[in-house]
């Protein structure tokens, strides 16, 4: 097979291609037989039936055709290997020249077009900078945090008041539309001012007190009435407040193994900074990519960034602003994920079992999956392969921070790999699998 590979631009290439007859030969022999096999021909057995009667009934490039179907993906992956191509899109091939039957000495000349991995080399990891957040923690951060634990200590105590944002009501609830009723709820425990429910829920309770009823409007957005209007009572049956305890050394002893509040507050800073830590690295493997990307000037294959063009909403592209937003959001995806695979090809990454169970996990938690279900969905939808790709980006990504340099926004260096080998150790002893957060999405 001879071919002529020309560079369209930096991520695209066309290649001429010229199958002789002599090796097109046995596929179209072969595409013959199975067709005299499978086509049903009056007067001719099974398997028996000639060439040319088949070009007469089937067409007379029919039969050669099917032959280069068949060929073309085994032909594709033969050019690639020979001209040391990486396609990251889906080849299109154009026909010039074909046989017109069994009897026709021709070859089959053609042309692919295909989107390919740019010739580019990655820099030495050991010159690269990325800057991370300064790891600090203010009093008012440490404050919120023994805040949040008071309320979450909190007991709640009736009130004999109307209610009003933050207090818990007990309320009993009934929709009715045209005088059917849709649904009801007795005894349901509701934060009032959360929005967690029904939209004008918050706005009618709001300075109700025990034993008090009322009601609103609400659109049906399911079921039998969907688009109707329902009107709902709504019963308040009783109002309370959370009563915070006392910040003091008993509640220092209550809520964790130290006896005074100045000990309690020490934990809570030290716990936060081993957050900023993890955010640290996190922010690190996010922002390598886009170095990476910057270094080697990578550029945007076009088709691609069409595609995914394809998958805006409409209405997110109208204001032109927006529009512009996105459009450099899915530049920067595209460079990201394309540096991280020049990172993973480079590095030698390859793809542990481990590493696409953590990854699968992870996006099953994103969406509320359960991950046993989601695993399945995956191997049904032939998408499992999305996110082995993203499990060997994330682990080059890993691999890369270990070899940077890193320093925060003050210029101070921070070293990744303690906060890695902190990490791991953790998560060590409370039985979790590492993973650090790679946001590149995939194509």
């Amino acid at each position: 097979m001879k071919s002529s590979v020309e560079r369209l631009n930096p991520t695209k290439v066309k290649i001429v291609v010229e199958v002789s007859p002599e090796e097109f030969a046995p596929a179209v022999k072969a595409a013959y037989r199975d067709a005299a096999r499978d086509v049903a021909v009056p007067g001719f057995r099974k398997g028996k039936v000639p060439a040319r009667i088949l070009d007469q009934r089937l067409g007379k490039f029919a039969v050669v055709d099917f032959a280069i179907e068949r060929s073309m993906e085994g032909w594709i992956n033969q050019l690639f290997k020979e001209h040391s191509l990486k396609p990251i899109g889906q080849a299109e091939t154009d026909i010039d020249s074909r046989p017109a039957g069994l009897d026709d000495s021709q070859g089959v000349k053609f042309v692919v077009e295909v989107e390919v991995r740019p010739d580019v080399k990655l820099p030495d990891l050991t010159t690269l900078t990325v800057t991370v957040p300064t790891r600090q923690v203010s009093s008012e951060q440490v404050d919120e945090a023994i805040e949040d634990l008071r309320i979450r200590f909190a007991t709640l105590v009736d009130v004999d008041r109307p209610a009003s944002k933050g207090d818990f009501v007990s309320i009993d609830m009934t929709a009715t539309s045209g005088g059917t009723e849709l649904d009801s709820v007795s005894g349901l425990s509701y934060e009032v001012g959360s929005g967690d429910t029904m939209a004008g829920l918050d706005e009618a309770i709001d300075g109700l007190s025990a034993g008090e009823t009322t009601t609103f409007e609400e659109l049906v957005n399911h079921g039998a009435h969907a688009g109707s209007t329902a009107l709902v009572e709504v019963t308040v049956r009783s109002v309370k407040e959370r009563e915070l305890p006392e910040l003091d050394d008993d509640f220092a002893q209550l809520v964790s193994e130290f006896d005074t509040v100045a000990e309690l507050r020490q934990e809570v800073e030290e716990t936060l900074l081993n957050q900023m830590s993890r955010t640290q690295l996190n922010e690190a493997g996010r922002r390598l990519p886009g170095i990476i990307a910057d270094a080697v000037d990578m550029p945007v294959p076009e088709g691609i960034l069409a595609d995914r063009r394809k998958y805006l909403v409409s209405d997110s592209t109208s204001d032109p602003e927006r529009a512009k937003e996105l459009e450099a959001m899915l530049v920067k995806d595209l460079r990201d994920e394309m540096a991280a695979d020049l990172l993973a090809e480079t590095l030698k990454i390859e793809l542990t079992q481990q590493d696409l169970i953590n990854q699968l996990l992870m996006a099953a938690s994103q969406v509320g999956a359960d991950p046993s279900e989601f695993v399945e969905q995956t191997e049904r939808d032939g998408t499992i392969h999305v996110y082995a790709r993203r499990a060997i980006r994330t682990r080059a990504i890993d691999t890369a921070l270990l070899q940077v340099t890193a320093v925060d926004d003050d210029g101070t260096p921070v070293d990744l790999a303690a906060i890695f080998n902190e990490m791991q150790q953790d998560d060590d002893d409370s039985g979790v699998d590492d993973d650090w957060d790679d946001e590149t999405d995939d194509d």
